[in-house]
Protein backbone atom coordinates (compact mmCIF):
# COMPACT_ATOMS: atom_id res chain seq x y z
CA UNK A 1 0.00 0.00 0.00
CA UNK A 2 1.67 3.56 -0.90
CA UNK A 3 1.33 6.66 1.01
CA UNK A 4 -1.38 8.15 -1.14
CA UNK A 5 -3.65 5.19 -0.37
CA UNK A 6 -3.76 3.80 -4.10
CA UNK A 7 -2.66 -0.19 -3.72
CA UNK A 8 -0.37 -1.36 -5.78
CA UNK A 9 -1.87 -3.91 -7.55
CA UNK A 10 -4.69 -1.82 -8.34
CA UNK A 11 -2.32 1.07 -10.04
CA UNK A 12 -0.57 -2.07 -11.83
CA UNK A 13 -4.22 -2.97 -13.24
CA UNK A 14 -4.56 0.44 -14.54
CA UNK A 15 -1.38 0.74 -15.87
CA UNK A 16 -1.52 -2.28 -17.85
CA UNK A 17 -4.43 -1.70 -19.31
CA UNK A 18 -3.30 1.60 -20.66
CA UNK A 19 -0.74 0.11 -22.21
CA UNK A 20 -2.87 -1.68 -25.08
CA UNK A 21 -5.59 1.17 -25.38
CA UNK A 22 -3.39 4.53 -24.80
CA UNK A 23 -3.73 4.96 -29.22
CA UNK A 24 -3.79 8.42 -30.23
CA UNK A 25 -0.30 9.85 -29.78
CA UNK A 26 0.76 12.17 -26.58
CA UNK A 27 -2.21 14.24 -27.17
CA UNK A 28 -4.72 11.21 -26.89
CA UNK A 29 -2.57 9.68 -24.64
CA UNK A 30 -2.78 12.44 -21.73
CA UNK A 31 -6.41 13.24 -22.03
CA UNK A 32 -6.86 9.67 -21.50
CA UNK A 33 -4.89 9.70 -18.24
CA UNK A 34 -6.69 12.97 -17.71
CA UNK A 35 -9.98 11.53 -17.79
CA UNK A 36 -9.11 8.44 -15.71
CA UNK A 37 -6.56 9.59 -13.10
CA UNK A 38 -8.27 13.02 -12.53
CA UNK A 39 -11.99 13.25 -13.13
CA UNK A 40 -12.36 9.16 -12.83
CA UNK A 41 -10.35 7.56 -9.73
CA UNK A 42 -9.52 11.26 -8.53
CA UNK A 43 -5.79 9.48 -7.88
CA UNK A 44 -4.58 13.11 -8.93
CA UNK A 45 -5.75 16.69 -8.31
CA UNK A 46 -6.10 18.80 -11.33
CA UNK A 47 -3.60 21.30 -10.60
CA UNK A 48 -0.72 18.50 -9.75
CA UNK A 49 -1.50 16.75 -12.74
CA UNK A 50 -0.92 19.70 -15.25
CA UNK A 51 2.22 20.88 -12.99
CA UNK A 52 3.25 16.88 -13.91
CA UNK A 53 2.59 17.49 -17.33
CA UNK A 54 4.23 20.92 -17.74
CA UNK A 55 7.68 19.63 -16.15
CA UNK A 56 7.50 16.64 -18.38
CA UNK A 57 7.16 18.99 -21.71
CA UNK A 58 10.33 20.59 -20.51
CA UNK A 59 12.37 17.06 -20.77
CA UNK A 60 13.60 15.42 -24.15
CA UNK A 61 11.77 12.51 -24.79
CA UNK A 62 8.06 10.92 -24.68
CA UNK A 63 5.96 13.16 -22.51
CA UNK A 64 3.24 11.21 -22.15
CA UNK A 65 5.23 8.09 -21.14
CA UNK A 66 7.20 10.04 -18.72
CA UNK A 67 3.94 11.73 -16.99
CA UNK A 68 2.87 8.29 -16.41
CA UNK A 69 5.91 7.43 -14.74
CA UNK A 70 5.91 10.48 -12.96
CA UNK A 71 2.34 9.72 -11.46
CA UNK A 72 3.53 5.93 -10.81
CA UNK A 73 6.14 7.02 -8.76
CA UNK A 74 3.99 9.82 -6.71
CA UNK A 75 1.18 6.97 -6.29
CA UNK A 76 3.19 4.23 -5.46
CA UNK A 77 7.30 5.42 -5.13
CA UNK A 78 10.03 4.32 -7.39
CA UNK A 79 8.30 0.56 -8.23
CA UNK A 80 5.38 2.54 -9.06
CA UNK A 81 7.00 4.64 -11.49
CA UNK A 82 9.15 1.97 -13.24
CA UNK A 83 5.35 -0.29 -13.28
CA UNK A 84 3.67 2.64 -14.83
CA UNK A 85 6.57 3.70 -17.15
CA UNK A 86 7.15 0.07 -18.29
CA UNK A 87 3.71 -0.96 -18.69
CA UNK A 88 2.72 1.88 -20.84
CA UNK A 89 5.32 0.76 -23.75
CA UNK A 90 5.32 -2.62 -22.78
CA UNK A 91 2.56 -4.29 -25.10
CA UNK A 92 3.49 -1.84 -28.06
CA UNK A 93 6.76 -3.77 -27.69
CA UNK A 94 5.42 -6.81 -29.26
CA UNK A 95 3.31 -5.69 -31.28
CA UNK A 96 5.63 -3.47 -33.27
CA UNK A 97 8.33 -6.43 -32.98
CA UNK A 98 5.73 -8.81 -34.60
CA UNK A 99 4.38 -6.16 -37.17
CA UNK A 100 8.83 -5.28 -37.65
CA UNK A 101 8.85 -8.92 -38.67
CA UNK A 102 6.12 -9.30 -40.92
CA UNK A 103 7.48 -6.14 -42.40
CA UNK A 104 11.39 -7.07 -42.90
CA UNK A 105 10.31 -10.76 -44.07
CA UNK A 106 7.13 -10.04 -46.40
CA UNK A 107 7.49 -6.59 -48.08
CA UNK A 108 8.49 -8.16 -51.26
CA UNK A 109 4.72 -10.04 -51.19
CA UNK A 110 2.75 -7.67 -53.75
CA UNK A 111 -0.41 -7.50 -51.36
CA UNK A 112 1.92 -6.05 -48.50
CA UNK A 113 3.53 -3.91 -50.84
CA UNK A 114 -0.19 -2.32 -51.91
CA UNK A 115 -0.77 -1.63 -48.26
CA UNK A 116 2.63 0.02 -47.22
CA UNK A 117 1.71 1.66 -50.31
CA UNK A 118 -1.31 3.17 -49.36
CA UNK A 119 0.24 3.85 -45.66
CA UNK A 120 2.57 6.33 -47.15
CA UNK A 121 0.11 9.28 -48.55
CA UNK A 122 -1.38 9.12 -44.96
CA UNK A 123 2.09 9.83 -43.34
CA UNK A 124 2.52 12.39 -45.29
CA UNK A 125 -1.37 13.97 -44.28
CA UNK A 126 -0.47 13.17 -40.50
CA UNK A 127 3.14 15.12 -40.43
CA UNK A 128 2.00 18.08 -42.56
CA UNK A 129 -1.31 18.11 -39.97
CA UNK A 130 1.65 18.31 -37.21
CA UNK A 131 3.23 21.08 -39.00
CA UNK A 132 0.69 23.45 -38.81
CA UNK A 133 -0.54 22.53 -35.33
CA UNK A 134 2.49 22.73 -33.84
CA UNK A 135 3.45 25.74 -35.63
CA UNK A 136 0.34 27.49 -34.92
CA UNK A 137 0.88 26.61 -30.98
CA UNK A 138 4.74 28.09 -30.88
CA UNK A 139 5.63 30.52 -33.71
CA UNK A 140 3.24 33.10 -32.14
CA UNK A 141 6.28 35.85 -32.55
CA UNK A 142 8.49 36.86 -35.46
CA UNK A 143 11.44 35.84 -33.12
CA UNK A 144 10.04 32.34 -32.46
CA UNK A 145 9.39 31.98 -35.95
CA UNK A 146 13.03 33.09 -37.28
CA UNK A 147 14.20 30.65 -34.70
CA UNK A 148 12.10 27.91 -36.78
CA UNK A 149 12.95 29.14 -40.43
CA UNK A 150 16.98 29.00 -39.33
CA UNK A 151 16.36 25.61 -38.33
CA UNK A 152 14.41 24.58 -40.98
CA UNK A 153 17.48 26.50 -43.43
CA UNK A 154 19.95 24.70 -41.38
CA UNK A 155 18.60 21.22 -41.85
CA UNK A 156 17.10 20.96 -45.02
CA UNK A 157 20.12 22.92 -47.17
CA UNK A 158 22.93 22.64 -44.59
CA UNK A 159 22.46 19.38 -43.17
CA UNK A 160 23.28 20.49 -40.31
CA UNK A 161 23.11 17.96 -37.21
CA UNK A 162 19.86 18.15 -34.97
CA UNK A 163 21.68 18.31 -31.51
CA UNK A 164 23.75 21.17 -32.77
CA UNK A 165 20.16 22.79 -33.57
CA UNK A 166 18.97 22.01 -30.54
CA UNK A 167 21.82 23.36 -28.65
CA UNK A 168 21.97 26.60 -30.45
CA UNK A 169 18.47 27.70 -30.35
CA UNK A 170 18.50 26.59 -26.54
CA UNK A 171 21.18 28.72 -26.01
CA UNK A 172 19.92 31.45 -27.76
CA UNK A 173 16.67 31.22 -25.95
CA UNK A 174 18.14 30.69 -22.65
CA UNK A 175 20.69 33.78 -22.72
CA UNK A 176 18.35 35.92 -24.77
CA UNK A 177 15.45 36.13 -22.60
CA UNK A 178 13.33 37.26 -25.89
CA UNK A 179 10.27 34.39 -25.77
CA UNK A 180 7.54 35.80 -23.79
CA UNK A 181 6.66 34.43 -21.18
CA UNK A 182 3.03 34.45 -22.25
CA UNK A 183 3.49 31.55 -24.22
CA UNK A 184 5.53 29.36 -21.62
CA UNK A 185 3.44 26.85 -20.00
CA UNK A 186 1.91 27.84 -16.84
CA UNK A 187 3.20 27.38 -13.35
CA UNK A 188 0.32 26.19 -11.34
CA UNK A 189 1.09 25.50 -7.54
CA UNK A 190 0.72 21.83 -6.34
CA UNK A 191 -2.37 21.55 -4.37
CA UNK A 192 -1.83 20.75 -0.43
CA UNK A 193 -3.81 17.93 -0.59
CA UNK A 194 -2.41 16.07 -2.77
CA UNK A 195 1.32 16.74 -2.60
CA UNK A 196 3.97 14.49 -3.60
CA UNK A 197 4.65 11.22 -0.73
CA UNK A 198 7.22 11.75 1.85
CA UNK A 199 10.05 10.44 -0.30
CA UNK A 200 9.86 13.53 -2.04
CA UNK A 201 11.47 15.53 1.30
CA UNK A 202 13.99 12.90 1.65
CA UNK A 203 15.03 12.60 -2.13
CA UNK A 204 16.52 16.47 -1.94
CA UNK A 205 19.78 15.02 -0.94
CA UNK A 206 22.78 14.73 -3.44
CA UNK A 207 23.33 11.10 -1.84
CA UNK A 208 20.00 10.20 -3.52
CA UNK A 209 20.59 12.43 -6.50
CA UNK A 210 24.19 10.08 -7.39
CA UNK A 211 22.34 6.94 -6.39
CA UNK A 212 20.00 7.18 -8.68
CA UNK A 213 21.94 8.49 -11.45
CA UNK A 214 24.70 5.88 -11.06
CA UNK A 215 21.77 3.59 -11.38
CA UNK A 216 20.42 4.01 -14.48
CA UNK A 217 23.65 5.39 -15.95
CA UNK A 218 25.08 1.57 -15.46
CA UNK A 219 21.23 0.20 -16.75
CA UNK A 220 22.01 2.23 -19.81
CA UNK A 221 25.20 1.34 -20.87
CA UNK A 222 25.18 -2.35 -19.64
CA UNK A 223 23.68 -3.65 -23.15
CA UNK A 224 26.28 -1.50 -25.41
CA UNK A 225 29.07 -3.10 -22.52
CA UNK A 226 27.99 -6.41 -23.46
CA UNK A 227 27.40 -6.19 -26.77
CA UNK A 228 31.08 -4.50 -27.79
CA UNK A 229 32.44 -7.35 -25.76
CA UNK A 230 30.60 -9.60 -28.06
CA UNK A 231 31.12 -8.37 -31.25
CA UNK A 232 34.08 -5.89 -30.90
CA UNK A 233 33.22 -1.99 -31.05
CA UNK A 234 32.58 -1.21 -34.41
CA UNK A 235 29.71 -3.28 -34.83
CA UNK A 236 26.17 -2.07 -36.29
CA UNK A 237 24.62 -2.76 -32.46
CA UNK A 238 27.02 -0.32 -30.97
CA UNK A 239 25.92 2.56 -33.65
CA UNK A 240 22.19 1.52 -32.97
CA UNK A 241 23.22 1.95 -29.32
CA UNK A 242 25.09 5.17 -29.83
CA UNK A 243 22.49 7.12 -32.33
CA UNK A 244 19.09 6.29 -30.24
CA UNK A 245 21.03 7.21 -26.99
CA UNK A 246 21.64 10.88 -28.76
CA UNK A 247 18.69 10.73 -29.84
CA UNK A 248 16.65 10.73 -26.42
CA UNK A 249 18.37 13.46 -24.74
CA UNK A 250 18.35 15.63 -27.34
CA UNK A 251 15.25 15.26 -28.87
CA UNK A 252 12.59 17.90 -27.18
CA UNK A 253 9.62 18.46 -29.00
CA UNK A 254 8.16 15.59 -28.96
CA UNK A 255 7.81 12.00 -31.69
CA UNK A 256 8.33 13.96 -34.55
CA UNK A 257 11.44 15.96 -33.80
CA UNK A 258 12.48 12.30 -33.00
CA UNK A 259 11.79 11.38 -36.65
CA UNK A 260 13.46 14.19 -38.13
CA UNK A 261 16.51 13.79 -36.66
CA UNK A 262 16.46 9.71 -37.26
CA UNK A 263 15.71 9.92 -40.44
CA UNK A 264 18.54 12.26 -40.78
CA UNK A 265 21.33 9.60 -39.20
CA UNK A 266 19.71 6.46 -40.06
CA UNK A 267 18.47 6.77 -43.81
CA UNK A 268 21.63 9.88 -45.00
CA UNK A 269 24.49 8.89 -42.28
CA UNK A 270 24.50 5.60 -42.01
CA UNK A 271 22.07 3.80 -45.11
CA UNK A 272 20.54 1.52 -42.80
CA UNK A 273 17.12 2.31 -44.24
CA UNK A 274 15.21 4.03 -47.14
CA UNK A 275 13.01 7.12 -46.44
CA UNK A 276 9.79 5.14 -47.82
CA UNK A 277 10.95 2.67 -44.84
CA UNK A 278 11.10 5.20 -42.73
CA UNK A 279 7.53 6.50 -43.74
CA UNK A 280 6.36 2.85 -43.17
CA UNK A 281 7.50 2.68 -39.72
CA UNK A 282 5.35 6.34 -38.57
CA UNK A 283 2.36 4.66 -40.20
CA UNK A 284 2.81 1.63 -37.99
CA UNK A 285 3.67 3.05 -35.07
CA UNK A 286 0.93 5.62 -35.82
CA UNK A 287 -1.29 3.06 -35.98
CA UNK A 288 -0.37 0.84 -32.82
CA UNK A 289 -1.01 1.49 -29.18
CA UNK A 290 2.03 3.41 -27.32
CA UNK A 291 4.18 6.58 -27.91
CA UNK A 292 4.73 7.67 -31.26
CA UNK A 293 8.48 7.08 -30.74
CA UNK A 294 8.11 3.33 -31.07
CA UNK A 295 9.09 3.82 -34.69
CA UNK A 296 12.62 4.05 -33.10
CA UNK A 297 12.13 0.17 -32.15
CA UNK A 298 11.26 -0.31 -36.19
CA UNK A 299 14.31 1.79 -37.20
CA UNK A 300 16.20 -0.50 -35.11
CA UNK A 301 14.69 -3.54 -36.23
CA UNK A 302 15.47 -3.13 -39.95
CA UNK A 303 18.83 -1.81 -39.21
CA UNK A 304 19.98 -5.35 -37.07
CA UNK A 305 17.82 -7.20 -39.56
CA UNK A 306 19.86 -6.29 -42.67
CA UNK A 307 23.22 -5.29 -41.15
CA UNK A 308 23.98 -7.39 -38.51
CA UNK A 309 27.04 -9.31 -39.46
CA UNK A 310 26.86 -13.39 -38.80
CA UNK A 311 23.14 -13.64 -37.07
CA UNK A 312 19.79 -14.32 -38.66
CA UNK A 313 18.19 -11.82 -40.22
CA UNK A 314 15.26 -11.88 -37.50
CA UNK A 315 17.76 -12.19 -34.71
CA UNK A 316 19.19 -9.23 -35.80
CA UNK A 317 16.77 -7.20 -36.01
CA UNK A 318 15.11 -8.64 -32.45
CA UNK A 319 18.76 -7.34 -31.27
CA UNK A 320 18.73 -4.35 -32.88
CA UNK A 321 14.84 -3.27 -32.12
CA UNK A 322 14.94 -4.19 -28.24
CA UNK A 323 18.35 -2.18 -28.10
CA UNK A 324 16.97 0.94 -29.59
CA UNK A 325 13.91 0.69 -27.48
CA UNK A 326 15.52 -0.04 -24.01
CA UNK A 327 18.52 3.26 -25.12
CA UNK A 328 14.84 5.33 -25.84
CA UNK A 329 13.12 4.43 -22.77
CA UNK A 330 15.50 4.39 -20.26
CA UNK A 331 16.61 8.11 -20.57
CA UNK A 332 13.34 8.97 -19.95
CA UNK A 333 13.07 7.06 -16.78
CA UNK A 334 16.26 8.34 -15.66
CA UNK A 335 15.49 11.94 -16.04
CA UNK A 336 11.69 11.57 -13.98
CA UNK A 337 13.75 9.48 -11.30
CA UNK A 338 16.59 12.13 -10.68
CA UNK A 339 14.89 15.53 -11.41
CA UNK A 340 10.71 15.06 -9.95
CA UNK A 341 11.57 15.72 -6.57
CA UNK A 342 12.57 19.09 -7.86
CA UNK A 343 10.14 19.46 -10.26
CA UNK A 344 8.35 22.95 -8.47
CA UNK A 345 11.91 24.49 -8.67
CA UNK A 346 12.57 23.34 -11.71
CA UNK A 347 9.55 25.04 -13.64
CA UNK A 348 9.63 28.15 -11.73
CA UNK A 349 13.36 28.88 -13.49
CA UNK A 350 11.97 31.52 -16.26
CA UNK A 351 15.52 30.95 -18.29
CA UNK A 352 14.79 27.27 -18.74
CA UNK A 353 11.33 28.28 -20.05
CA UNK A 354 12.93 30.38 -22.44
CA UNK A 355 15.30 28.52 -23.67
CA UNK A 356 12.02 25.32 -24.18
CA UNK A 357 9.92 27.44 -25.84
CA UNK A 358 13.05 28.31 -28.72
CA UNK A 359 13.64 24.59 -28.60
CA UNK A 360 10.10 24.00 -29.78
CA UNK A 361 10.25 26.49 -32.30
CA UNK A 362 13.39 25.57 -33.59
CA UNK A 363 11.63 21.84 -33.48
CA UNK A 364 9.01 23.25 -36.46
CA UNK A 365 11.80 24.14 -38.52
CA UNK A 366 13.05 20.33 -38.35
CA UNK A 367 9.71 18.97 -38.28
CA UNK A 368 8.97 20.68 -41.87
CA UNK A 369 12.16 19.27 -43.25
CA UNK A 370 10.81 15.67 -42.21
CA UNK A 371 7.37 16.55 -43.87
CA UNK A 372 9.30 17.82 -47.52
CA UNK A 373 11.32 14.54 -47.36
CA UNK A 374 8.07 12.21 -46.88
CA UNK A 375 6.12 14.38 -49.65
CA UNK A 376 8.77 14.29 -52.21
CA UNK A 377 9.23 10.20 -51.73
CA UNK A 378 5.76 9.43 -51.85
CA UNK A 379 4.80 11.72 -54.58
CA UNK A 380 8.12 11.25 -56.63
CA UNK A 381 8.82 7.40 -55.92
CA UNK A 382 12.03 5.75 -57.01
CA UNK A 383 10.06 3.57 -59.93
CA UNK A 384 9.88 6.77 -61.35
CA UNK A 385 7.15 9.18 -62.84
CA UNK A 386 4.86 11.37 -60.16
CA UNK A 387 2.32 9.60 -58.30
CA UNK A 388 -1.09 11.42 -59.13
CA UNK A 389 -2.84 9.20 -56.66
CA UNK A 390 -0.32 9.71 -53.77
CA UNK A 391 -0.92 13.50 -54.24
CA UNK A 392 -5.10 12.89 -54.50
CA UNK A 393 -4.87 10.51 -51.03
CA UNK A 394 -2.95 12.73 -48.91
CA UNK A 395 -5.41 15.98 -49.83
CA UNK A 396 -7.93 14.15 -49.28
CA UNK A 397 -6.58 13.03 -45.80
CA UNK A 398 -5.10 16.51 -44.62
CA UNK A 399 -8.72 17.98 -45.70
CA UNK A 400 -9.51 14.82 -43.45
CA UNK A 401 -7.66 16.05 -40.67
CA UNK A 402 -7.24 19.81 -40.50
CA UNK A 403 -10.67 20.41 -41.63
CA UNK A 404 -13.59 17.20 -40.28
CA UNK A 405 -10.99 16.32 -37.41
CA UNK A 406 -10.85 12.79 -38.20
CA UNK A 407 -8.89 10.57 -36.34
CA UNK A 408 -5.77 9.37 -36.99
CA UNK A 409 -6.69 5.75 -36.52
CA UNK A 410 -9.24 5.59 -39.32
CA UNK A 411 -7.25 7.57 -41.52
CA UNK A 412 -4.51 5.22 -41.34
CA UNK A 413 -7.02 2.47 -42.33
CA UNK A 414 -8.73 4.06 -44.56
CA UNK A 415 -5.77 5.01 -46.29
CA UNK A 416 -3.77 1.59 -46.48
CA UNK A 417 -7.29 -0.33 -47.79
CA UNK A 418 -7.66 2.64 -50.76
CA UNK A 419 -3.88 2.00 -51.44
CA UNK A 420 -4.44 -1.82 -51.57
CA UNK A 421 -7.59 -1.45 -53.82
CA UNK A 422 -5.89 1.17 -56.09
CA UNK A 423 -2.95 -1.22 -56.43
CA UNK A 424 -4.27 -4.36 -56.65
CA UNK A 425 -7.77 -4.20 -58.39
CA UNK A 426 -7.36 -1.07 -60.75
CA UNK A 427 -3.20 -0.30 -61.72
CA UNK A 428 -3.08 -3.86 -62.15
Amino acid sequence: MAQSGIPFTEAMRYWLKLGFINFGGPTGQIAMMHKDLVEKKKWIAEDHFLQALNFCMLLPGPEAQQLATYIGWHLNGKWGGIAAGGLFVLPSIFILWGLAWLYASLGTVPMVTAVFYGLKPAVVAIVLEAVLRIGKKTLKTRYLFALGAAAFIGIYFFNVPFPIIVLSAGLIGYFSGIAPAANAAPVTPTSPTDAPNSGVDAGRTWGRFFKVLTVFLILWMLPLVIIGLWRGWNDTFIDIGILFSKAAIVTFGGAYAVLGYIGQQAVSHYHWIMPEQMMDGLGLAESTPGPLIMVNQFVGYLAGYYHAKGLPPAFGGAIGGLLATWVTFIPSFLMIFLLAPFIETLRKNRKLGSALQAITAAVVGVVLNLAVLFTYHTFEPDTGGFDWYALAASVIAFIGLQRFKWEMIPVIAGSAGAGYIWKIFIVT
